[in-house]
């Protein structure tokens, strides 16, 4: 491919992997997390470029645009990855202050990165902007309606971004991953977690998308058991 391809939540799970999988097709990836300590060690495993920002932060996912401009002078495809989840709970036992939490990370952190990513390329005039969301975002499920809820927000933000960027060489693209074998359970593992997906598996798919000369806009990825 040979692009410079900017995944936020890089520092581990599908990020990690996707990283790893863009990386050994001959990209230029940069990897974006709050954790610096941890985002180093990884992108000096991987052979990848490191940059800290807090997607909930505009300013930081500016600073990260700036530093891969400068460093790289392009930004060919965008990733937001990073994303946070919450136990399963009824809607009158649901922590209300962790669900605007998942907006801040999973909706609001996810505009960001599209806006700051959509502003450059399309001043370049071409560009990818890949978001990454979750079979919960595809239909509803008792126990994850604030879950769920931050996932249809992302679906209904990306299916409007898409028709915005309609007559212009910007792809915009949503991946729904089913159950994946990240920390995002580490606080309440499922009991089918071991027949989860691995993050390998969910980026060699993505991957294979982007390599496409039609990639599907929107690319729904469940386990096969």
């Amino acid at each position: 491919m040979n692009k410079v391809v900017v995944i936020t939540g890089g520092s581990s799970g599908i990020g990690k992997a996707l990283a790893t999988a863009l990386i050994a097709h001959g990209n230029q990836v940069v990897i974006s997390s709050r954790n610096k300590a941890e985002l180093d060690a990884v992108a000096q495993e991987i052979g990848a470029t490191a940059f800290p920002a807090d997607v909930t932060n505009s300013g930081d996912v500016m600073a990260l645009a700036r530093f891969v401009l400068e460093k790289f002078e392009r930004i060919d495809v965008w990733v937001n990855n990073a994303g946070i989840w919450m136990p399963h709970a009824l809607l009158q036992d649901l922590d209300l202050e962790r669900v605007k939490k998942l907006f801040e990370v999973n909706v609001y952190g996810l505009m960001y990165g599209s806006k700051t990513a959509l502003i450059e390329m399309l001043r370049e005039g071409s560009g990818t902007i890949v978001n990454i969301s979750s079979t919960s975002g595809l239909s509803g499920r008792p126990g994850s309606s604030g879950y769920a809820a931050s996932k249809w927000a992302v679906r209904g933000f990306t299916d409007s971004l898409r028709e915005e960027v309609k007559g212009t060489s910007i792809k915009v693209l949503t991946v729904y991953p089913g159950g994946t074998q990240t920390h995002l359970f580490d606080e309440a593992k499922r009991e089918d977690y071991q027949d989860f997906m691995t993050p390998e598996s969910v980026a060699e798919k993505i991957v294979a998308n982007l390599e496409s000369e039609t990639p599907e806009q929107e690319l729904i990825i469940k386990r096969t058991k």
